[in-house]
């Protein structure tokens, strides 16, 4: 049988860290490899985290990089900055991955580091009390006359997208009506108020509506959809009519700020979980991705648990504000974070130029920028569907620190990209596992969560890795490492929108996807001039 794989040899003119790491990286397809049983709960866990050589499942190979190429070797400790909803910083599977602000004298109420921000042990939360937020359409739909033109085009796409959420409500509640009733009647024929769904699928004679309750239960496994996920589905349709689309609702109020004035900053706590630790529950889900426990059986795995995970609070539910996201990445870089994950966007940005400032001076200061692409299932080519955060400005890039990545699921086939991904052969870099990553959410649990929001911390727990056996490295190199040492997708894949086949170089610049074993290899043996 030939061989799929080499080694990578390049010349060496400027060494990039002191440690070499040497192996046979997967640098084409293999095609006959990929699992073709349905994954086991072990493997729908950790799929993200595997190998296709050595465990047929097209994930990242951290594990193997872990197993084979890092071992105990030590690199330099890597701060993450996680710009979201804020984290439970007290679930078990982070401890010891929180980031200290070891200049910083907890609850004195005085800015020891002189920094800006008082008592910001583990970052900042920029949003303080508020929980909720109108979407940013209909933040610009305030400030219009009403009865204006642009008003009225604003106040059309606000009555449909509560329509939409009132139509998603009633489906959702139908779900978990049907969950209850279904549960009543297998729990009356088993006489058990306990039980699994190996108990009712042994169970016999079968009558029509145990059947009945037996079918349902099924979908709802297979769509790995929970009474806890649906009331949390149930929760963010209600939100929608509640804040997002209400014109009426001001959650910025609490804050006590101009949202519209960047040079106000006195405002938020140091509080960086929240008002409310299950409002952390997105924020809690990317850190564990990155960094929680690997040492232990129980929970997740993070990518790279020697990283520590900064805590900038400043995603709400709704839309974030482009000055909160401005300040946020402003305080990752002054506070030494060298990579910052940014799994949000929204389709307006008013003060964008506030945003790109702070890329810009993140990419002075050499910190790497790690974005999710959207969830639209859309095309963002320059001229076509906006999602900011973005680099690209005209067509070009502003700066070269910025990785955008969009989502995969862990069928290693035509199917590989998520149906909901956002795509580009410009504006989206590479792409990595994002569809049922099952991580950490706050009061100790964890569940499975799908989106580009779980592809980036992916990305950024790789990226991790790279800063810390390999400091010398530039955040745009690390960014080259990435893109030019991923796996390459399968040889033709659907596109999310049309669900043509296509060429995977159509839908990403690369065609690839993060690969931690590959990408420790390759920055080994790459050559960089300085």
């Amino acid at each position: 049988m030939k061989k799929l794989f080499y080694i990578l040899i390049f010349p060496l003119m400027v060494s990039c860290g002191t440690i070499k790491f040497s192996g046979n990286p997967t640098t084409t397809p293999l095609l006959k490899y990929n699992k073709k049983e349905p994954l086991v709960e072990k493997e729908k866990k950790f799929w993200h985290l595997m190998d296709l050589l050595t465990d047929s499942i097209a994930g990242m190979s951290v594990d193997r990089a872990h197993r084979e190429l890092i071992k105990d070797q030590k690199g330099e400790t890597v701060i993450v900055a996680v710009i979201d909803s804020g984290v439970d910083i007290d679930h078990p599977e982070l401890e010891g991955v929180i980031w200290v602000n070891e200049d910083e004298i907890p609850n004195n109420l005085i800015d020891d580091d002189q920094n800006g921000y008082v008592d910001d042990i583990h970052g900042w939360n920029f949003l303080g009390a508020s929980e909720m937020e109108n979407m940013e359409s209909v933040r610009l739909q305030k400030k219009e006359t009403p009865g204006s033109e642009a008003f009225e085009k604003f106040e059309k796409q606000r009555l449909k997208s509560i329509n939409s959420k009132k139509e998603e409500l009633a489906s959702i509640e139908d779900l978990i009506q049907r969950s209850r009733k279904s549960d009543s009647v297998i729990k009356a024929s088993l006489g058990k108020k306990e039980y699994s769904l190996e108990d009712a699928e042994g169970f016999s004679p079968k009558t029509f509506s145990f059947m009945e309750a037996l079918i349902f239960k099924r979908f709802l496994k297979e769509n790995e959809l929970t009474m806890s996920k649906l009331e949390i589905y149930k929760n963010g349709a209600q939100s929608g009519i509640d804040a997002h689309y209400n014109i009426d609702f001001n959650g910025r109020a609490i804050v006590g700020d101009d949202p519209y004035n960047i040079d106000d900053r006195d405002y938020g706590n140091a509080n960086v979980v929240g008002p409310k630790k299950e409002g952390a529950n997105h924020g809690t889900h990317v850190s564990g991705i990155i960094a929680a426990n690997r040492s232990n059986n129980s929970g997740n795995r993070g990518v790279f648990d020697r990283a520590k995970i900064m805590v900038l609070r400043a995603v709400p539910d709704g839309d974030e504000y482009d000055k909160d996201v401005a300040l946020a990445i402003r305080y990752a870089v002054d506070n030494g974070a060298k990579v910052i994950n940014t799994s949000f966007g929204k389709g307006y940005s008013p003060n964008k130029d506030w945003v790109w400032d702070a890329l810009k001076y993140a990419e002075k200061k050499d910190v790497l920028i790690v974005n999710a692409a959207g969830n639209s299932g859309a095309n963002i080519d320059p001229g076509k569907k906006k999602t900011y955060v973005t680099d690209e400005v005209g067509g070009k890039e502003i700066v070269s620190n910025f990785l955008t990545v969009g989502a995969l699921g862990p069928s290693y086939d035509e199917g590989q990209v998520a149906s909901f991904s956002n795509f580009s052969s410009i504006n989206v870099d590479v792409f990595a596992p994002g569809s049922e990553i099952w991580s950490t959410v706050p009061e100790n649990k964890y569940d499975y969560y799908s989106g580009t929001s779980m592809a980036a911390p992916n990305a950024a727990g790789v990226a991790a890795v790279l800063r810390s056996f390999f400091p010398k490295l530039k955040a745009h190199q690390v960014k080259k490492v990435l893109m030019n040492s991923g796996l390459p997708l399968y040889p033709t894949v659907e596109n999310p929108d049309s669900g043509e086949l296509v060429n995977p170089k159509t839908l990403s610049k690369s065609g690839k996807m993060v690969n931690l074993y590959n990408a420790l290899i390759y920055a080994s043996n790459k050559s960089y001039k300085k």
